[in-house]
């Protein structure tokens, strides 16, 4: 088709006068294929090519006008030729009247990679009259997709958004879903579930995002090996119109298949993941950051301010510093602003009082982006952006919240995002982008639910207070990567970066679609670990030089089968002693690719060591980046070994962390470039099939690095 380059999806009109009076489409790529059957049986399906294996799905199902509507189409017409994405994904989009509903029209959008075997699809729900979406029994009443798992004998539910107190942390589980679930008409959240048997692998996923047990949508488990996806709350207002400029959009959804196992399921939906679900893909790179975070919380923790060493030398410093360090995007953390919601720069004479004119210079002379950090839910009670968004601000069980204090600034208002607040808000960062040239923008303490007033995009003082907070906490995802998405526009470099530090924050595959996660912080901040505190000690503990906040962080990346760790950024603290820094600097590489702490207190010799390393490691993070991860052992484990290589270039690493005395060997799974750096105590040598033998000998805890492809 003219205008698509490199991309062998092939649209077929398929007339059948025997079975349909209207057409069929077939939508693929060289690994799958799409046919839309629109029958009363079965919407569309999906089909491996490689063994003609098919999946079957049936048409949505809404409440509208206080009926069940099954949405089969009394015909099916392709909207426009498809749009190629700046990702290389092919757009498509199919419309038709409902049948039983003939005002209503449902509009069909499915997304479809050159390479990929997953497919991106949602449903559009309009009407040319008056009809509306009911809740009859005051629930939601939509079903996204329903298919069955009969074929299958092994299917497992990928668990992305569980919050783990022992860690700090939301960390992945994977979860055996056993006949007794389907025999006993059960649910689980997801966001991902999976099916197998011997042959093949089929996944299915939703694009959302909350707190695992606070659910939005789940998937309906039957007797029968059924299986639907279906709202559980918010995810419309009762009598919610589907007029002109009131459409409903469904999430967006997800689905695989492979011929082949669980693992290579895996890696067909990590690559996904990394290329092809998200637009923005500055997001994807494996950048080194600094922020400035962990200084300042060091800074308190001493008896000073947040905003203590907020300043224009301190910082001018700390990117001398960085660039050392191999630094990429150096991030301002709370204070550089004189208020939330303005955004503007503090420009006083103890912090910047250029207007950041200098750090932007050093920044640009050592190629270096910058960053800053935005809670998007606050706006400084005398702030212009407050005035005009008044009646945006966030309330509860009627009470509009007071304002609080904002870190060392102004008090700030807690604002909506699911309201015109949101367009608003994404303007000040597009002037931060064309002001001061800000590439990345670090989001923090975005809670979810906080909200019930009546006249936002949540509902109107018609609906009940319930109705509003629900509708409200699922929007939120959604307008947080509307905010993301409109910048990135303006900026094609924009990176985002929201902060899951704690829960109750909105975690799932929906911001991944739009930019990455900021993961695990300086510890908890609630005092759940029973330890006693002083004024001197602070609340969090995963603080100090050594191995053990490296255990803490190290232990999610176990997202990195699914989803590629580089999208989950955690910061390393490279004082300390010789061995914390390796450790460190060996975790760091593993894709997290954070620092922070007190840099300017590494040794000239620990700067010297980190800079070498990191630089040597941007020769192959890539590859990295690109590699599947094989792991042996857990974090605190006497023996621990991450193998990271591009089976296609033989580039890539091999990290082995040891807690005591003693030698570890190590046989790399895949073929190794011969080419090779190693630090103290590492020898290495190959096989005949390429395959790199590896002896560490470790007098003391520490970690060894084996670069593959670099000097």
């Amino acid at each position: 088709m003219k205008g698509i380059k490199n991309f062998s999806v092939v649209l077929f009109l398929l007339m059948s006068s025997m079975q349909q009076a209207f057409p069929q489409y077939k939508i693929e790529n060289k690994n799958i294929e799409i046919k839309l059957l629109n029958n009363e049986q079965f919407f569309w399906q999906y089909k491996i090519k490689q063994n003609k294996e098919v999946f079957k799905m049936k048409a949505p199902a809404f409440e509208i006008d206080g009926k069940q509507v099954i949405c089969t189409l009394a015909e099916l017409t392709q909207v426009s030729v498809p749009s190629v994405l700046k990702n290389g994904v092919s757009e498509y989009t199919f419309q038709g009247k409902v049948k039983s509903v003939p005002d209503v029209e449902l509009r069909l959008i499915f997304q479809i990679a050159p390479d990929n075997a997953v497919v991106r699809y949602k449903y559009v729900l309009s009407s040319s009259g008056k009809s509306m979406l009911t809740k009859t029994d005051g629930k939601d009443q939509l079903v996204y997709f329903s298919t069955s798992f009969a074929p299958f004998k092994q299917v497992k539910e990928v668990q992305i958004s569980n919050y783990d107190e022992k860690f700090h942390s939301y960390k992945l589980k994977e979860q055996i879903v056993e006949d007794r679930y389907f025999e006993n008409n059960a649910s689980v959240m997801g966001p991902i579930l999976i099916a197998g048997n011997d042959q093949n692998s089929f996944l299915l996923a939703y694009e959302h995002g909350s707190h695992y047990g606070n659910e939005f949508l789940h998937f309906n488990l039957q007797k029968d090996r059924s299986v639907n996806l279906a709202a559980v709350k918010g995810n419309y207002v009762d009598n919610q119109p589907l007029s002109k400029g009131n459409e409903f959009e469904t999430v967006w959804l997800e689905i695989a298949g492979i011929q082949g196992n669980e693992d290579a399921l895996a890696a067909e939906y990590r690559s996904f993941m990394l290329k092809y679900i998200s637009q923005n893909l500055e997001s994807r790179k494996p950048y080194i950051y600094y922020n400035t975070w962990g200084r300042q919380e060091r800074e308190k923790w001493a008896g000073n301010t947040y905003l203590n060493s907020m300043n224009l030398k301190q910082t001018l410093e700390e990117i001398e510093q960085a660039k050392k360090l191999g630094v990429d995007v150096f991030v301002l953390d709370v204070g550089w602003f004189t208020k939330t919601g303005d955004w503007e720069v503090n420009t006083s004479e103890k912090f910047f009082s250029d207007t950041l004119s200098q750090v932007k210079a050093l920044l640009k002379k050592y190629n270096m982006k910058l960053g800053l950090w935005f809670n998007p839910t606050l706006a400084g009670t005398t702030t212009r952006i407050t005035a005009k968004n008044i009646a945006n601000r966030a309330g509860l069980d009627g009470n509009l919240r007071k304002p609080q204090p904002s870190w060392e600034t102004e008090e700030s208002y807690p604002m909506c995002l699911v309201s015109s607040f949101w367009g608003d808000f994404s303007n000040e960062l597009i002037r931060l982008v064309k002001e001061h040239d800000v590439c990345y923008f670090k989001w923090d303490a975005v809670w979810q639910g906080d909200c019930d007033v009546a006249g936002h995009f949540h509902g109107t003082d018609q609906k009940t207070m319930d109705d509003r907070r629900q509708n409200a906490a699922f929007l939120q995802p959604i307008y947080m990567s509307k905010i993301v998405d409109r910048v990135s526009q303006s900026c094609p470099e924009a990176i985002f970066d929201f902060d899951i530090t704690e829960e109750g924050r909105c975690m799932g595959l929906s911001f991944l679609a739009s930019g990455k996660y900021f993961a695990i912080n300086n510890g908890p901040y609630s005092n759940n670990y029973d330890l006693k505190r002083s004024a001197s000690m602070p609340s969090n503990i995963f603080v100090n030089p050594g191995p053990a906040r490296p255990w803490i962080v190290r232990s999610i990346l176990t997202y990195d089968k699914w989803i590629p760790s580089t999208l989950f950024l955690t910061h390393y603290q490279l004082e300390g002693p010789v061995s914390s820094q390796t450790i460190n600097i060996a975790s760091l590489i593993l894709g997290q690719n954070g620092i922070w702490g007190e840099i300017l207190k590494i040794s000239p010799e620990g700067t010297k060591l980190a800079g070498d390393v990191i630089n040597r490691y941007k020769q192959i993070r890539d590859d990295i980046t690109l590699s599947l991860p094989l792991c042996y052992g857990l974090p605190g484990e006497s023996v621990e070994i991450h193998e990271k290589i591009n089976p296609l270039t033989g580039k890539g690493a091999v990290v082995i962390f040891g807690i005591r005395k003693g030698e570890i060997n190590y046989i790399t799974n895949a073929k190794a470039d011969v080419k090779h750096w190693k630090n103290e105590g590492v020898s290495v040598s190959f096989n005949e099939k390429g395959r790199a033998i590896i002896h560490a000998t470790f007098t003391e805890t520490n970690a060894k690095m084996i670069f593959f492809g670099v000097e």
